[in-house]
């Protein structure tokens, strides 16, 4: 019983490890507007379309806000679920895919509202945005890769 104890400790101590890694590099990224995504990005636009698109953005959340807080109420019970003496893994797995499936749901649609965005922007806005995007891919070289013989 105490390993199983043990090991619920070391997963939920490293799921809100990264968690909160996670978030201080997104207030980070959305402080200094030096992030690598496409709403860090969305940052760097020009003052007119850096309002508009950050209230695309704002509205997304705020339709979304049901979604987020079930995602939030799914890890709360992940959490809950691997502090009780016997784990049940099966109600675990449950309570994070539905954490994850609230996360990619508004992942979604904020990616989706982006879209729209880009599509009524200037190239120079589509410019910025890509930078984004191509910082989070790290910058990859365009050349195809040789293969070695």
């Amino acid at each position: 019983m105490s390993r199983n104890l043990v090991i619920a400790s070391v997963v939920l101590n490293v799921f809100l490890a990264g968690a909160l890694a996670g978030g201080a590099i997104w207030i980070r990224s959305g402080k200094s507007g030096q992030g690598y995504s496409l709403e860090a990005a969305g940052g760097r636009l020009p003052e007119q379309d850096r309002t508009v698109f950050r209230k695309a953005l704002r509205d997304v959340r705020r339709d979304s806000r049901q979604v987020i807080l079930d995602g939030q109420q799914a890890r709360r019970e992940a959490a809950d679920l691997l502090q009780q003496p016997v784990l049940d893994t099966t109600a675990l797995s449950a309570a994070l895919e539905r954490a994850r499936n609230a996360d990619v749901t508004v992942r979604t649609r904020l990616e989706q509202r982006i879209v729209e965005f880009a599509a009524a922007s200037s190239a120079e806005g589509r410019s910025v945005l890509a930078e984004g995007l191509t910082r989070r891919a790290g910058q990859q070289s365009s050349a195809v890769p040789k293969k070695s013989p």
